[in-house]
């Protein structure tokens, strides 16, 4: 990732509880597990923070850690309920936000929680550091 990108990104975390650093091994192996390769932007910043919780602007986040991810989305039966779909966070309430894996861009998608369905699917951005700048200017409401 560009320096500069990574950057932005993480003035937009600045309010940001991280969890901490993760090895490259770690997202591979995720990667490993779903069968295909994660954004790069999301695994560079990961690598650096493994998710957390905290304000982006006026929004509240919480990102999974690299080792929650395939648990929580089998637990959440997004395969059964949202094909495609691929949970990595929420917004601490009723939505979740996910990456579409059905567009190879993987573009973010915000899903409820309860009564999750592809058709309730709302696009929030087109990469993560737009995702994280929709939730800062609270763009994607």
């Amino acid at each position: 990732m560009e320096d500069e990108m990574k950057e932005s990104i993480k003035l937009k975390l600045k309010q940001f509880a991280i969890n901490g650093v993760i090895s490259e091994s770690a997202l591979r192996e995720l990667e490993l597990q779903l069968g295909y390769p994660l954004p790069q932007q999301y695994k560079d910043i990961m690598t650096e923070i493994d998710g957390g919780e905290g304000f982006v602007g006026d929004q509240y986040l919480i990102l999974w850690r690299v080792n929650e991810i395939a648990e929580f989305n089998k637990e959440y039966e997004v395969s059964k309920y949202a094909p495609g779909l691929l949970l990595f966070g929420s917004s601490g309430g009723g939505e979740a936000f996910a990456f579409d894996t059905r567009d190879p861009k993987f573009p973010i998608v915000m899903v409820p929680f309860i009564g999750m369905r592809m058709e309730d699917a709302i696009l929030v951005a087109g990469s993560f550091e737009e995702f994280l700048s929709a939730l800062e200017n609270g763009t994607f409401i």
